[in-house]
């Protein structure tokens, strides 16, 4: 495939690597020059029209889709049996072996990477597709540190046969939700499933489940629990390992709602973690800081002789301390009185208050003896209706007094719609982007007098009206003039290059390299016998012309006597006679002669092909002109 160039403009350079479906290549882009990706299906895929046509509709889905973090597909194409992908070209390495170079990552980069990872999906699940396949060899890690989600829609369509093909499937069983263990339908959950696995091996540098055989880790991912993310690495925080257990959970209605939502607790979790580290004192600081106690003073009296004032000096500090240690030993008693008092009091199930209104929320819980702490979010659910809580009636039961934190939806965050007439289709993109808002795509496009060919001319919701975040804005794009019409030329009987020369003085092209053939006794061989657009057809300049070209054998040749003594003046003169003939070949000049009325020429045999025209010229006048059968 090195060096092969396909759909005209895709110039393969080298290989990238390979899975169970497909290889991947960097290409050049010879018209737009620049590098893309092409990831082209493999062979044994190829004959089955049933995934071909799913694995182009995938493609084409996915070409919609418009993030930062999600490797844009820029082309789907086809070249004899070769079906193949063109994306954008990632300069960088995927998470996979960014892992085994680091061993694990730190947790703030971990979240990073992950957040990241979920935006592109959160994008992704709002367009209706699920990625079901998301692991860290389909992320890649650019140089600036960005992480970019790829290989949308492919792996769905691998059935549960090919569980056991491939080294790439086996990978992909390790990133496998329960429910897709058990043969059900992949869900958004399903991706939040595998980000949850994901960051496990990214903050541990481990997977949570191996075994000898890809079924032998799917029933694992059923039937297993693995060892808590901070126990394995310690330095993990607690509030983190917290957020990689719920998106691990094993139904998927225990895990997050969307990955838009695993995002904003897993930059909580870090931004918790931070708020509630105390550096606690040194023991003994708080006694070192007492007032007119200085460091070694009740050392000092205790046991070296000193005057009498001295004396007299320390027993008042002696009773001090001991009125402190009594004080302390007060505070012990009580505080165990107190904790196996709390410990008596019955543990109660916390209410799954999600769906409710904010107040209706605060009323249940204090009913429990629970305090309440909220948070606010933008969400698709109305203003003011609990969205989540981080407990709740499936965790363990708490003690009353525990605080819950609830989160309560803000409404629909409402962006502002940037200006895009009159830029280009690369410039609104990247607006869009910065605005949090999307592009319909392909884009509409329209002829235009008034605005350049690529520029927007058109675009809804209109600048600087509120939208959505998320939401897609549509748009039109300017195709420059509308073409001038042409009227196709009668190229039956011509040659390809008479046929071409005549088109291009229309500004209209001939499609010479698939031009057909056809057995005829019409047309004499290689002459053009019907072509599409027909005749006399009106259409836009730059339209393409194929022809049917004749095999032969052709028509039969055919002969006519052209009587030339009566054409001459008989005034003793001489005079020039050309006679011309246009057949099927074309005009020629079969007979061209200077002759005066007394010569004996008195006729002249003519040969032309099929049907024609005889004209007879004395003297430069047309003096005769017949049809030849």
């Amino acid at each position: 495939m090195i060096g092969k160039m396909l759909g005209n403009r895709y110039e393969i350079q080298e290989k990238l690597g390979g899975g169970g479906m497909a290889i991947v290549y960097k290409a050049r882009d010879t018209f737009l020059n620049r590098l893309v990706t092409i990831k082209i299906l493999r062979p044994e895929f190829t004959s089955d029209d049933d995934f071909v046509a799913r694995f182009r509709r995938e493609a084409q889905a996915v070409a919609s889709l418009s993030h930062p973090n999600i490797v844009n597909i820029h082309d789907v194409g086809q070249e004899d049996v070769i079906h193949y992908l063109v994306m954008e070209y990632v300069r960088g390495d995927n998470l996979k072996n960014v892992i085994k170079h680091k061993g694990y990552l730190d947790p703030i980069e971990a979240v990073r990477i992950a957040v990241q990872v979920s935006e592109a999906l959160d994008h992704a699940h709002q367009n209706n597709i699920v990625h079901r396949d998301v692991k860290p060899h389909n992320i890649l890690i650019t140089s600036e540190g960005r992480a970019k989600l790829t290989d949308f829609g492919i792996a769905m369509e691998a059935t549960s046969s090919t569980i056991t093909r491939t080294d790439t499937i086996m990978g992909s069983v390790h990133y496998l939700s329960p429910e897709q263990a058990r043969g059900e339908t992949a869900t958004a959950r399903s991706d939040i499933y595998a980000v949850g696995i994901l960051l496990y091996e990214m903050l541990t540098g481990k997977q949570p489940y191996s075994g000898d055989s890809p079924i032998a880790v799917a029933l694992k991912h059923i039937q297993e629990t693995p060892l808590p993310v901070d126990e394995v690495n310690p330095d993990v925080p607690t509030e983190l390992a917290d957020v990689v257990r719920r998106a691990m959970e094993k139904k998927p209605e225990q895990r997050y709602r969307s990955a838009g939502d695993l995002a904003r607790h897993l930059e909580s979790a870090l931004e918790d973690t931070g708020q509630n580290t105390v550096i606690l004192p040194v023991a003994g600081t708080e006694l070192a800081a007492a007032p007119g106690l200085r460091t070694n003073d009740f050392d000092q009296a205790e046991f070296r002789s000193t005057p009498q004032k001295r004396k007299e000096n320390v027993i008042p500090r002696v009773w001090t301390w001991i009125a402190v240690a009594v004080l302390i030993t007060g505070l012990i008693v009580g505080g165990v009185y107190g904790f196996f008092n709390y410990m008596d009091v019955p543990d109660v199930t916390v209410k799954n208050v999600v769906g409710m209104t904010e107040a209706e929320a605060r009323a249940e819980l204090k009913a429990l003896d629970l305090q309440v702490k909220v948070q606010k979010e933008y969400d698709d659910e109305n203003v003011g209706i609990v969205i989540d809580q981080d407990v709740g009636p499936e965790d363990p039961k708490v003690k009353p007094q525990r605080v819950i934190t609830i989160t309560v939806s803000k409404g629909q965050e409402m962006m502002d719609v940037p200006e895009l007439l009159d830029r280009s289709l690369s410039e609104a993109v990247a607006l869009l982007n910065e605005a949090k808002l999307t592009l319909v795509q392909p884009p509409v496009e329209v002829y235009s007098d008034d605005t350049e060919k690529g520029s927007i001319t058109e675009q809804s919701p209109v600048a600087h009206e509120k939208a959505p975040r998320g939401s897609a804005v549509r748009i039109t794009v300017s195709k420059g003039s509308a073409p001038r019409m042409q009227t196709i030329p009668d190229l039956r009987g011509k040659t390809l290059s008479d046929a071409a020369s005549m088109l291009s003085g229309l500004n209209l092209v001939l499609n010479e390299a698939e031009a057909g053939y056809e057995d005829s006794t019409e047309y004499s061989p290689n002459r053009i016998i019907s072509h599409t657009p027909a005749p006399n057809t009106e259409v836009e300049e730059g339209t393409e012309v194929r022809v049917v070209l004749s095999r032969g054998p052709g028509p039969l040749e055919k002969q006519v006597n052209v009587e030339i003594k009566d054409l001459i003046p008989d005034d003793g003169q001489v005079h020039s006679l050309e006679i011309r003939v246009e057949d099927l070949e074309g005009r020629k000049v079969p007979y061209v002669d200077t002759l005066s009325a007394d010569d004996k020429v008195k006729k002249k045999k003519i040969t032309y092909l099929g049907r024609g025209v005889l004209q007879v010229f004395v003297d430069g006048e047309l003096v005769k002109e017949e049809s030849l059968p």
